[in-house]
């Protein structure tokens, strides 16, 4: 695949070129995917997002306006479409959830990194898209695409202290996870040998 600069491939999709739209399409399915993945419930979900996604990008190029990273500009409409995905009627009802005290010893609690080294990148979107819903959306928001609480809860219309819940139950039940895994993992090669 010939290599074009950004602003060829800029111009191409304003032009509606469709090689540009695909060659856009292609050297970005990787990092994108991984956005989507992480918001989706699934991975087929996940594959519709990218394509509303792009479909996004290229009915909207016109807007880029040159300020900034285009790959930046890029990435917040995937991760708007994914919001506004999860933001939808069918999966409101499953966001709407009680909130309860966190215990004072549970503030504490924090993923192991070493943990997290050992789980392929498959293994952890698996594991961040079994969270709930609304519980996986403030954890990618925070921890993935660098938004403070007070950010979440304006975009998700939910209060501050209702976001640092939702962070905090998210690092909980991926540390439980991720202990689980690699108990697992520990079990499988002890049978192996």
């Amino acid at each position: 695949m010939p290599a074009y600069s950004e602003q060829e491939i800029i111009a191409g999709c304003r032009s509606k070129n469709r090689a540009m739209q695909e060659h856009l399409y292609k050297t970005y399915y990787s990092a994108f995917m991984k956005v989507c993945a992480r918001y989706a419930k699934d991975m087929q979900d996940a594959e519709q997002l990218l394509n509303d996604g792009f479909l996004k990008v290229f009915t909207q190029v016109d807007n880029f306006k040159n300020a900034g990273s285009f790959e930046g500009w890029m990435r917040r409409i995937m991760v708007n479409t994914c919001l506004d995905y999860l933001r939808s009627s069918a999966l409101k009802e499953e966001m709407t959830m009680h909130v309860r005290a966190v215990p004072a010893e549970e503030a504490n609690l924090s993923i192991s990194n070493s943990g997290m080294e050992r789980i392929a990148f498959n293994e952890m979107v698996e594991l961040i898209q079994s969270l709930p819903t609304m519980t996986r959306t403030v954890f990618n928001l925070f921890v993935f695409d660098g938004f403070n609480h007070k950010e979440i809860g304006e975009r998700l219309e939910i209060s501050e202290g209702t976001s640092h819940w939702h962070l905090h139950q998210a690092r909980n039940l991926l540390q439980k996870k991720i202990m689980k895994t690699e108990q697992n993992n520990i079990t499988y090669e002890a049978k192996r040998i």
